[in-house]
């Protein structure tokens, strides 16, 4: 099966799909032939985006945590065709200290929040997704979907004050070998990108010169990452069915320092 058939006549879930790594996924697979359903918060931009995207896109409100949302999400996207792809950037970030600068315990519901968003939803888009792909034809290599997960280089090398967001990313990151496993025997593979420092609209807030020095960080390229280098990775991981199982950083061989 050649690149272009992997995808054209296919449909793939991209959530978070609104803005930064999800839409540049979005862009990718809509250019290699699919059908895509962008699912991100009300609030979000997802429907202008989608009708800016053109007829092959479409948008779903949905919290990733709410099984209802995200069965409506996968509702739509199995009413276009057949599921074979899911992109899951979907996150949130969140700053946490074991103790507060005033001496006070952290806060317990700020923690849960972040995990709850990344752990959670991530588990959540996932199960759904395997669940509507192993309803698939195997194509001719056995394969019915694959899923490309988004932890972070914070799993590692979490800094001082992401202790939620780290502790998030790293269950993404334990998640991966596991589902993989777990999905093996429906011809399902489990991918995850761990992106370093990226020029993502959270980045965009920063000032110019703030944006400029975390790049600089980057030991080559010195600079922040692009999303459609994220998407671009993305698509190789749908692409190639030898990728499984395995979390890989995007990440210009940074290596975060404490703080």
């Amino acid at each position: 099966m050649n690149e272009q058939n992997k995808f054209a006549g296919t449909v793939a879930v991209v959530t978070g799909g609104a803005s930064g790594l999800g839409l540049a996924s979005a862009k990718r697979l809509l250019a290699k032939g699919a059908q895509v359903v962008i699912a991100d918060l009300a609030s979000s931009r997802g429907a202008a985006v989608a009708d800016e995207l053109g007829a092959q896109a479409s948008f779903v409100p949905a919290d990733v945590t709410s099984a209802d949302d995200m069965n409506a999400v996968f509702e739509a996207a199995t009413k276009r065709g057949t599921l074979r792809s899911l992109v899951h950037c979907a996150g949130r970030g969140g700053a946490v200290r074991l103790i507060e600068k005033d001496g006070s315990p952290g806060s317990l519901e700020a923690y849960e929040n972040v995990v709850r968003v990344n752990l959670f939803g991530t588990f959540n888009a996932l199960r759904l997704a395997a669940a509507a792909m192993a309803r698939n034809e195997p194509d001719a290599g056995g394969e019915r979907g694959a899923c490309v997960l988004t932890a972070s280089v914070a799993a590692y090398e979490g800094q001082i004050g992401q202790v939620p967001y780290a502790s998030s990313k790293a269950g993404v990151v334990g998640m991966t070998l596991v589902a993989a496993r777990d999905l093996a025997s429906k011809g399902i593979r489990v991918c995850t990108i761990a992106p370093g420092l990226f020029d993502t609209p959270l980045l965009a807030r920063l000032p110019e010169e703030i944006r400029d020095s975390l790049g600089r960080m980057v030991p080559f390229p010195p600079r922040l990452g692009e999303a459609d280098e994220f998407a671009a990775l993305a698509l190789h991981i749908l692409e190639n069915p030898m990728l499984n199982g395995e979390t890989i950083r995007l990440d210009g061989a940074i290596r975060m320092q404490p703080r």
